[in-house]
């Protein structure tokens, strides 16, 4: 289970392979964990390069605070996990934490999963 402060932090960075160039490619991107999962929502959805990467290649690095993860990642398919994907990540970064509208990425972002393996 991915500790309470990593799970805190706000910003996790995914390293996915470059779907073309085969070279490394890193977002930072905001997330919301449960368990050994974390979730992120693509606002550019299916287009969002680390999308498109990691549904050539599944295996990706997570970088969370100074903790490296391997995961695997996936586009999240199951209702429930959908509605627990963006729940997690509209009440993590509702206001104090973030200031703006958050609704229409929230409903429309694209739910995607990284399951962890911690590397130390």
């Amino acid at each position: 289970m991915l500790e309470a402060k990593l799970a805190d932090e706000d910003y996790c960075y995914i390293t996915t392979v470059g779907r073309v160039s085969g070279k490394p490619h890193t977002v930072e991107i905001w997330f919301g964990a449960a368990g050994d999962t974390i979730y992120v929502l693509a606002g550019a959805r299916e287009n969002a390069d680390f999308v498109k990467n990691a549904r050539k290649e599944a295996a990706v690095d997570v970088r969370i605070g100074a903790t490296l993860f391997a995961g695997r990642a996936r586009v999240v398919g199951d209702a429930i996990e959908h509605a627990l994907a963006r729940r997690l990540l509209l009440e993590k970064y509702a206001p104090p934490r973030y200031d703006g509208d958050l609704s229409e990425w929230g409903r429309d972002a694209l739910p995607f999963a990284v399951d962890l393996d911690a590397r130390g």
